[in-house]
C-alpha cells in the first residue's frame, strides 16, 4: 500500500526527518484524519469537513507550484477555487481501502481541477496535448505487448525517437503541466451515452468505479513514481527538493512526475 509506512531504505528516514519537521498540532491533526480513514475505509460527514480544513494548504500550495509555469494571464485565486473543488469532490469520493493515501489521490484531483480550468481556456497549445496523447497511446501499446511496466528507452522506441529527444517531449509536456482530469479521461462525460445523462443512482455507481480505478491505477505505477508522487503530495515538497532526497537533479524528477501521470493517463479507460 502507497502510505505513510511504505519504507524505501534511505529514503523513509529522510521522509521521517521531513515530517517530523512539520509541527506538532499540524502533523497530529493530519494523522487523526488518516486514522479516521483507516477506521471507517470511507469519510463520513465529519471526517469529509476535517479533511477540507486540513488540506486546504494542499491547494494553495499546488497553485503556487503551477502558477509559476503557467501564462501570467492566470490568477492564484482562480486556480485555488478550481482546487477547492478538486478536493471537496476527493473528500466525497475518497475510499482507503483502494490503495492511494488521501493526500496523492487529492493532490491529483486538486491539480486535475485547476489544470481543466486553464484548459477550458484554452492557454495550453495543441501541439503540447497532442504529444501527451502519442506519450500515452505508446505508453500503453508498450505495456499491452509486454505485459509489464514500459521502461523510457522502450517507450522512445516506440514513438520512434532518441531517449533524448523523449525526454524533450516529455519536458515540453511538463513544462505546461498540462494534466488536468479531462486528459486523464476522468470526466462527466463519461457519465453520458450519445449526449444523454444517466441517472444520478447509475452516475453515483460511475464515477465510485471511476474513482476506485484511479486510486488502484496509482497504486500499480512503478516504485519511483509512486515515490515521486507521495513526495510531491503528501510530504509538500517541491521537483527540486525531490531530487535532494532521491539524489538526483530536477530535471530528472519533473521526468519521473511528467511520466507517471502519463503512465496515469494510459491506464484508464480511453
Amino acid at each position: 500500500m502507497f502510505n505513510r509506512t511504505v519504507g524505501f531504505g534511505g529514503v523513509s528516514r529522510k521522509r521521517h526527518e521531513i515530517r517530523r519537521s512539520l509541527t506538532g498540532a499540524e502533523y497530529s491533526e493530519k494523522e487523526r484524519v488518516v486514522d479516521a480513514l483507516a477506521a471507517y475505509g470511507k469519510v463520513n460527514q465529519q471526517t469529509q469537513e476535517m479533511l477540507v480544513k486540513t488540506h486546504a494548504l494542499l491547494v494553495k500550495r499546488i497553485a503556487h507550484h503551477l502558477l509559476g509555469r503557467l501564462p501570467h494571464s492566470i490568477q492564484f485565486d482562480d486556480l485555488v477555487q478550481a482546487g477547492m473543488l478538486g478536493l471537496l469532490e476527493a473528500v466525497r469520493h475518497y475510499d482507503s481501502t483502494k490503495g492511494a493515501s488521501f493526500e496523492t489521490y487529492a493532490g491529483i484531483r486538486i491539480r486535475g481541477h485547476m489544470l481543466d480550468e486553464v484548459r477550458r481556456n484554452d492557454w495550453v497549445p495543441r501541439s503540447v496535448y497532442r504529444n501527451a496523447r502519442m506519450i500515452a497511446d505508446a505508453v500503453r501499446t508498450v505495456e499491452n505487448r509486454l505485459g509489464r511496466d514500459a521502461k523510457d528507452q522502450e517507450v522512445a522506441a516506440e514513438l520512434g525517437l532518441g531517449l533524448d529527444e523523449y525526454y524533450e517531449m516529455l519536458k515540453d509536456t511538463a513544462g505546461s503541466q498540462l494534466y488536468g482530469f479531462d486528459d486523464l479521461g476522468v470526466t462527466d462525460d463519461i457519465l453520458k451515452i450519445d449526449g444523454e445523462e444517466f441517472s444520478e443512482p447509475q452516475q453515483n455507481v460511475l464515477r465510485d468505479d471511476m474513482v476506485n480505478h484511479l486510486s488502484q491505477v496509482i497504486e500499480s505505477l512503478p516504485k519511483n513514481e509512486r515515490l515521486v508522487l507521495s513526495l510531491y503530495y503528501e510530504q509538500d515538497l517541491n521537483l527540486k527538493e525531490i531530487g535532494e532526497v532521491l539524489g538526483v537533479s530536477e530535471s530528472r524528477v519533473s521526468q519521473i512526475h511528467s511520466q507517471a501521470m502519463l503512465r496515469i493517463k494510459s491506464r484508464l479507460p480511453e
